[in-house]
């Protein structure tokens, strides 16, 4: 909240106010016995382990998972000591090109070979645990983008972890992976149904040409440089709100893209002023530096017509953004811009695209991106039962509930008519594992 999804992940309090709203209580631990999560209790390697938004970054000076990074290792030792895990899917914000304070050159001059390669060296031991997996060849490693590496190329993920698969779509920044023998299993970050979140091949071509990055990567730039500074009051007065008066539903969504930026920049303040640019780019096709105001909405005159700087007209693309990316079930313009910091957004988009679409045949479906890890149970379109599960993230802080280090499993049932698919959520918090959430089908 990718989104922002993963925006998405940083709207932290519209994330609170709609997780409350759902009503959802996956985010307590329902049983604190000792257990082994990756154990089926038998001989057979078939479980699969899904982990998400673990926002490797290349300082951790200011990356979101520092802290976090030895039980990380630990836990992924023990995924790999498992006779009984089959798979490893690590569903997107593995590796983190947008969590840099907005005045930092992200490459430093180099290239995006050069950035991942940071992250491989401030990160060594979560790398080289991944890494040892991988070079086993006893757990099928599967790597799927999210928003926070929307624009790592497949040939930079595979220069710091070589054989790893990845579940990409033809376009860069998207995937959803389904293991060749769990045909009813999607998984994917779920960052391309939101707003701020989903690659935008549209927006700013003239000034990056070639561009995929949506606005919440400018927000998330932002947010960063709010967390390094610890600023608690703006150093600049937010502009007079724009007013439509109109009627036009072009210029009344780009006001609704304006209230969210206002609460945004409210929330999050930063000391600068918003006419500073002090957003240094160099990434994606972008080479100039850019202020807040280039990403407010804005009137000219009094009464005139609202315009942007930066994603000029992307209230009116939402629609062949969707097409682009695949969105196979549209998502109304002013309800995607509205709910893009919703965690309940993204949870009832896991269940229009897939449970209640006549053409989907999925009935469990993973996503990471809100941080919220939790499961939900709901009837498809057929009236079977199917299961959303949410990986939660690895960040140290996460604001949007108190859990973090979460990360799901999945037993597949057998030929046995009684047995039962299991999916389960857990925690590796304090390094102990403590089951949160389970859930069951037959399919």
């Amino acid at each position: 909240m990718k989104f922002i999804y993963q925006l998405f992940k940083l709207f932290v309090l519209m994330l609170v106010i709609g997780v409350f709203a759902s009503c959802d209580k996956d985010e307590e631990p329902i049983n604190t016995t000792i257990i082994d999560p990756f154990s089926n209790g038998g001989t057979e390697r078939n479980m699969i382990v899904v982990i998400s938004d673990i926002h490797l970054g290349a300082n951790l000076d200011y990356a979101e998972c520092k802290d976090n990074l030895k039980s990380l290792e630990k836990m992924l030792y023990k995924v790999k000591a498992s006779s009984n895990v089959k798979e490893l899917v690590i569903a997107g914000d593995l590796l983190d090109e947008w969590y840099v304070p907005a005045t930092v050159n992200t490459y430093e001059g180099n290239n995006q070979a050069d950035f991942v390669q940071r992250i491989a060296l401030a990160n060594k031991g979560v790398v080289d645990a991944i890494n040892s997996i991988i070079q086993e060849g006893n757990i099928l490693v599967t790597y799927v983008p999210g928003n926070h590496d929307l624009t790592i190329t497949p040939e930079n993920v595979s220069l710091i972890f070589p054989g790893i698969n990845q579940a990409r779509d033809n376009e860069l920044g998207l995937g959803t992976y389904t293991p060749v023998d769990m045909p009813v299993l999607a998984i994917e970050h779920g960052h391309r149904y939101n707003f701020f979140c989903a690659p935008d091949p549209i927006s700013n071509q003239d000034i990056a040409p070639g561009t995929i990055l949506p606005p919440g990567y400018f927000f998330t730039r932002i947010a960063a440089l709010h967390h390094v500074q610890d600023c608690h009051t703006a150093g600049d007065t937010m502009p007079v709100a724009p007013q439509s008066i109109t009627g036009d539903e072009s210029q009344t969504l780009l006001l609704k893209y304006w209230n969210l930026w206002q609460w945004a920049i409210n929330y999050l303040p930063i000391d600068n002023k918003f006419d500073e640019k002090m957003i240094v780019t160099n990434v994606d096709g972008f080479t100039g530096n850019y202020s807040i105001n280039d990403l407010l909405p804005f009137q000219a005159t009094p009464g005139g017509v609202i315009d942007v700087n930066l994603y000029k007209g992307i209230q009116d693309t939402w629609g062949q953004r969707q097409a682009l990316n695949h969105v196979e079930v549209n998502i109304p313009t002013s309800q995607a811009i509205a709910n893009s910091a919703l965690a309940s957004e993204s949870d009832n988009q896991a269940k229009n695209q897939y449970f209640l679409n006549p053409n989907s045949n999925k009935r469990i479906v993973i996503f990471g991106h809100t941080h919220f890890a939790k499961i939900i149970a709901s009837d498809n379109h057929n009236g079977q039962k199917s299961i959303y599960a949410n990986s939660g993230t690895w960040i140290d802080h996460n604001n949007v509930t108190p859990s973090t280090m979460n990360f799901i499993v999945i037993t597949p049932q057998n030929s046995d008519a009684s047995s039962k698919t299991y999916v389960k959520l857990y925690t590796f918090k304090n390094e102990v594992v403590t089951k949160m959430a389970e859930d069951s089908m037959r399919y």
